[in-house]
């Protein structure tokens, strides 16, 4: 669909995401790029468009704004209070004064976030973050490897004729930016960045914010005072299993690769102090850690369930390594640590790195 499709009675959802713009790009055309064949026939973008803006202030950046994760022709969700996905995504780049066209790689880097929600089924919403596993502009030298997501400062939630509408912004981080906001929380990384990055528009360019001694002082302060509120952890090689011993009692084996250890490690640390859980989803196993008076270590639901007091905390702190062996924690008897290598492997599959 073209973007003039758009503005007959069939799209709904369309006119109400122009009808949200139009205050602030009255009289601007946007630069459009439209899929041709859509997803639900068989096409590989999941989004019927994308409209860019050029804009002046507070800095000189495109205003990318997404079409299709909303429902935008007809209602084909049972949720009535909500637009199919719940959500379009925005993207706000820095740019030359004088640059004419957006770069496609942005409209690539939508596409494929589209994509993700489409086939995983998972919501991307206001204070979560994705590891980009490479730059975010594909065959670039910037040092942005990560995503975080915020509503839009200037898109505030929408009432269409078929649900409600966010509008989630996608914004660039470092890799030890994205580090802070899962020890903290990304909203507070996000207010933190924000004197440096106006609108949360993200800047190619740039190196670690985290080199600003108050951005990094504010950084550190909000971890100490809040502690982290991410709960979850994906660490596929992540996994567990009861060892019996001749005429000794079983002890139970967490297994872990080394690459891994160094985050358990500091989440613990700024979870289980705050009265606060920390779940580990492993590919095929889960293990919960959650802050007790003494040590509890059981098996539930299929799922190990360990309870630390802050004595036992600092004992793991300072015994557990990234190094490959067997760890025994001092006033742990009940569990062995096993630390296995953590290769890191290029997209074909070869191994660039070991870790442990």
């Amino acid at each position: 669909m073209t973007e003039d499709d758009a503005h007959d009675d069939t799209a709904p959802g369309w006119q109400a995401i122009d009808a949200a713009l139009a205050p602030l790009y009255a009289g601007q055309e946007p630069k459009h790029v439209g899929t041709i064949i859509k997803w639900m026939l068989g096409g590989p973008d999941p989004l019927d468009g994308i409209s860019a803006w050029k804009r002046t202030d507070p800095v000189p950046h495109w205003h990318f704004v997404s079409y299709g994760l909303s429902e935008l022709y007809g209602k084909d969700s049972d949720n009535a209070e909500v637009s199919g996905w719940g959500f379009e995504l925005t993207f706000r780049l820095g740019c030359d004064e004088a640059e004419e066209d957006p770069p496609a790689w942005a409209f690539s880097l939508m596409q494929n976030l589209a994509r993700y929600v489409f086939q995983s089924g998972n919501v991307l919403g206001d204070g979560e973050w994705m590891n980009a596993n490479g730059p975010i502009a594909l065959e670039t030298e910037t040092q942005l490897m990560a995503l975080a997501f915020i509503k839009d400062p200037e898109l505030p939630q929408i009432d269409t004729l078929h649900g409600s509408v966010d509008f989630i912004q996608i914004v660039g981080l470092t890799l030890d930016e994205m580090e802070a906001g899962k020890q903290w929380q990304t909203r507070g990384l996000l207010d933190a960045l924000l004197p440096y990055m106006p609108l949360w528009t993200t800047d190619l360019s740039r190196s670690s914010l985290l080199k600003r001694s108050d951005v990094y002082d504010a950084v550190e302060a909000g971890k100490a005072r809040d502690g982290s509120s991410m709960g979850v952890l994906f660490m596929p090689a992540i996994s567990w299993s009861i060892r019996k011993r001749l005429l000794q009692g079983s002890v139970t084996v967490i297994r872990l690769g080394a690459g891994h250890v160094e985050e358990l490690l500091q989440s613990l640390s700024m979870r289980l102090p705050f009265g606060r859980d920390l779940y580990l989803a492993g590919s095929d196993q889960a293990i919960a850690f959650a802050p007790g008076e003494s040590m509890i270590v059981k098996e539930e639901g299929g799922n190990l369930h360990v309870s630390l007091n802050l004595t036992a905390l600092e004992a793991v702190r300072a015994t557990l390594r990234p190094v490959v062996g067997e760890y025994r924690v001092r006033g742990l008897p009940g569990i062995v640590w096993e630390v296995e290598r953590t290769n890191i492997r290029n997209a074909s599959g070869h191994i660039v790195r070991s870790i442990g």
